[in-house]
Parts: structure tokens; C-alpha cells; sequence
């Protein structure tokens, strides 16, 4: 099924729905969430999903799994999905919190034979095969950690928001503090106690997290200059002590 909405076909007695969507370049879905689980695939572009209590930036090539009454929303950016809507029962094992996983080269190939399935596709022929390899293919999968987490409080949260948005190498703990009114020592400590972390500590993963958009479009070394780094080798020893990946490897090809 391609480019249709889950509305129409959720009520069908499937427990592995596939939905292909394309979408134009920065297309935001506000704020929704689904009744079924979902894996979200992006075969190209990236996606970027944010939760009440996180972000999670998706690449070309990998995908999301979201829980079932999740509330979220996705930017696209130049992004054309695959989709699975998967009955949580079928799936008891499914991460309580989105978790973004890389796409094997088998996983992708299944994805892009089941968004042709009809609705009703037939679960004793090839086609219903097909529905369970991809949830043991699935279940198989290695979390990867592009992510962050959000504080609770409304506040830190839209200061973390607002710095997702507008990543800047200049900002510091006392311009937090001093936005809230608070002194940075007091800031510093509640910040932790939200999130487990120090803000800087937080910032610098953030500004990592802004780079994977930016390397569909630009070289590592202008990624590097633009979020504040001295040199690509700096840049790409961090994001790769991060994620455990070389940003050159999310580089799009030319």
C-alpha cells in the first residue's frame, strides 16, 4: 500500500500493516500518535522524531520503532517512508520508548516487497511469510544511540527544545541559568537531576545530533566549522565517540 492514510486500513485483520509514503522535503506531522506500534523506515532523508521525552534523528537506511500510543511528531527532510503498523500483541517484546535501529540489507529488501501488499494481503501465502520474517528480522535489530533525552520540567524542556532548533557551540550553563532566573550552580543541579547528565554534556550531544541532517547536504568539514568544531578531526572523534559511527558514513553520495 503506498500513500494512503492508516485511518483507512487499521480496522483490516492484519497484525503487520505496510504503508509506503512519500513526502516533500521538511513535511512536518504534528503531533499524533497511532493505536498500533510502528517502524518507521526511511529509505531516503532523514527523519527526525520527537517525543514528550526525547529526539531522536533518523538517517537514510535506518528506522524507528515507535510503541503504540505514543504521542509524536516527524520532520521529513527530502524523506520517502516505509512503514510497518504492527498490532502491540503481536509485538510484546517492543521497546517501551522509541529506539532508533540500522536497516539490514535483508530487512530492507522485505520492506520494499510488503509495501505492495494489499490490506488484505493473504497470511497463508507468500505475502503472510513475508509479514512474520520481517518481525523476526525485526526483533533481531541493535539499538543505535541517536538521541536525546528531554528534562520533564516545561521549562528546561523548551530551553533543550529551543537549543535543538538552534544548536550554538557559544551557549553556556550561565545563559541557561540566567534565562530561568536561577543561579547556574542551582541550574546545574536540577538539570541533573532530570536528565542524569550536566547541560553541557547534554549541549554537546544536541549539537552532535544537529550534525546527521546537515551531512545529507554539506561535507564533514562544513559540518564541523558550521556547529563550532577547530578542525573535521575533532568533529568526527566526537560524533564518533557519541554514536559509535564516522559521520562521513551518513555522508550522502554526490
Amino acid at each position: 500500500m503506498r500513500n494512503i492514510r492508516l485511518a483507512e486500513v487499521d480496522r483490516v485483520a492484519r497484525a503487520v500493516l505496510p504503508i509506503g509514503t512519500d513526502y516533500a522535503s521538511g513535511h512536518l506531522l504534528d503531533w499524533h500518535e497511532h493505536r498500533r506500534a510502528q517502524f518507521l523506515y526511511g529509505a531516503t532523508g532523514v527523519m527526525v522524531v520527537e517525543t514528550d521525552t526525547g529526539t531522536w534523528t533518523v538517517p537514510t537506511d535506518r528506522a524507528v520503532l515507535i510503541p503504540a500510543a505514543t504521542r509524536h511528531r516527524v520532520r521529513m527532510l527530502g524523506v520517502s517512508t516505509r512503514s510497518l503498523y504492527i498490532e502491540p500483541e503481536a509485538v510484546p517484546w517492543w521497546p517501551a520508548a522509541c529506539t532508533v535501529v540500522d536497516v539490514t540489507p535483508l530487512l530492507r529488501e522485505l520492506l520494499l516487497a510488503a509495501v505492495e501488499f494489499d490490506a488484505d494481503y493473504d497470511l497463508a501465502g507468500r505475502e503472510g511469510a513475508v509479514a512474520k520474517l520481517l518481525l523476526h528480522e525485526i526483533a533481531a535489530l541493535a539499538p543505535l544511540p541517536l538521541h536525546v533525552d528531554l528534562p520533564s520540567s516545561p521549562d528546561l524542556a523548551a530551553l533543550c527544545q529551543d537549543y535543538l532548533a538552534r544548536p550554538d557551540a557559544r551557549l553556556t550553563n550561565r545563559d541557561w541559568a540566567a534565562r530561568l532566573a536561577m543561579s547556574e550552580r542551582a541550574f546545574t543541579r536540577r538539570f541533573r537531576q532530570e536528565v542524569h547528565v550536566s547541560p553541557a554534556v547534554w549541549r554537546t550531544r544536541a549539537r552532535l545530533l544537529a550534525a546527521v541532517p546537515l551531512l545529507r547536504t554539506h561535507p564533514v568539514t562544513r559540518v564541523a566549522a558550521r556547529l563550532g568544531y577547530a578542525s573535521p578531526a575533532s568533529f568526527t572523534a566526537a560524533f564518533s565517540r557519541a554514536f559509535g559511527i564516522a559521520p562521513s558514513k551518513l555522508v550522502r553520495p554526490g
